[in-house]
């Protein structure tokens, strides 16, 4: 660690130093071990990055990725120990600025949340700039579609009463499946979203995701034994013509949200299983009355099913 806090201090007076404080520190790797070898290929990994932002030295992209993924791999063999932990977060900080230079940003998505999982609020040098990122990669990576990933990290709290506050809100709108608080935010801050082109050319994308993401909300939050949906149900909940629902129910199977059967002469969707999510407190505290609901009904039928068979033999 004071090697990598050597080097960082080199970054930006010289960057062939500060690189070769590390590469030097890595020609011993027979004396530092698993763990401190990995610790420092993953410090050395980021500092290149930092050096291409920030004086266009050249990196090659290629070999670092190869370096990132066998470092995965290695990670994953390891043991879990909280004197491990600096070493995820290292590696996947590396990963995930890694993943900010070249794509996509469901991949910088899956990264960023790991670094959270290893990483303090108060030791991110930029929480302000990854609540950003991450909530612009939230909103337009394919595939990501657990929001409750972040909303329930303190990571969008940064966020509050600044500039980009209405980007938190448009979180948390989608973590709930919220379309009509979503489309009001839309226009609230419609010129501020005019100013990040990935919500722009994605568009159309993102608002496919909160139309899915209210339906699965809308299947989550009935009983599983009332897991039968009309078409107009769901109308109502996405917000959309019941022509439509068809086409977003189908959306919804292909994309694995849910699994199920759709009747559509009857304009009926049987859902057998939804995707799981992380919970916030709000949502946890519905599952707990849920529960408690069950809970009495399993005692009502023990009680009914005791009642009968006292009769049966009497």
């Amino acid at each position: 660690r004071l090697a990598s806090l050597v080097s960082t201090s080199l970054l930006f007076t010289d960057g062939t130093a500060a690189k070769a404080v590390l590469e030097n520190l890595l020609q011993h790797k027979d004396r530092l071990g698993v763990s401190a070898t990995l610790y420092c290929e993953s410090k050395l990994a980021l500092l290149k990055l930092n050096l291409l932002e920030s004086k266009g030295q050249p990196v090659d992209m290629d070999e670092l990725k190869t370096l990132l993924q066998r470092n995965a791999s290695l990670l994953a063999e390891m043991p879990y120990s909280q004197d491990y932990s600096i070493v995820h977060s290292a590696h996947h900080l590396a990963s995930m600025t890694f993943r900010k230079a070249v794509g996509p940003p469901e991949a910088f998505y899956k990264e960023a949340v790991l670094y959270l999982n290893y990483t303090a609020i108060q030791d991110i040098d930029n929480a302000y700039q990854l609540a950003v990122d991450l909530s612009l990669a939230a909103l337009t990576g394919d595939g990501v579609f657990n929001f409750g990933q972040v909303v329930t990290t303190p990571i969008l709290s940064v966020l509050q009463d600044t500039p980009h506050e209405w980007m938190m809100k448009l979180m948390q709108a989608s973590a709930k499946g919220d379309v009509l608080l979503f489309q009001e935010l839309l226009q609230q801050h419609a010129a501020e979203i005019q100013n990040e082109p990935a919500l722009v050319n994605r568009a159309q994308a993102v608002q496919e995701k909160i139309t899915l993401l209210a339906l699965v909300h809308l299947v989550f939050e009935r009983p599983s034994s009332e897991r039968t949906l009309s078409f107009q149900d769901v109308a109502q909940r996405i917000h959309l013509d019941v022509s439509q629902v068809e086409l977003v129910v189908m959306r919804a199977l292909s994309l694995g949200l849910i699994e199920g059967t759709m009747d559509q002469v009857e304009q009926t969707v049987q859902v057998t299983w939804v995707l799981p999510r992380v919970l916030d407190k709000e949502q946890m505290q519905e599952l707990s009355t849920r529960f408690g609901e069950w809970a009495v009904k399993v005692s009502s039928t023990r009680d009914y099913m005791g009642e009968q068979t006292v009769s049966t033999f009497a």
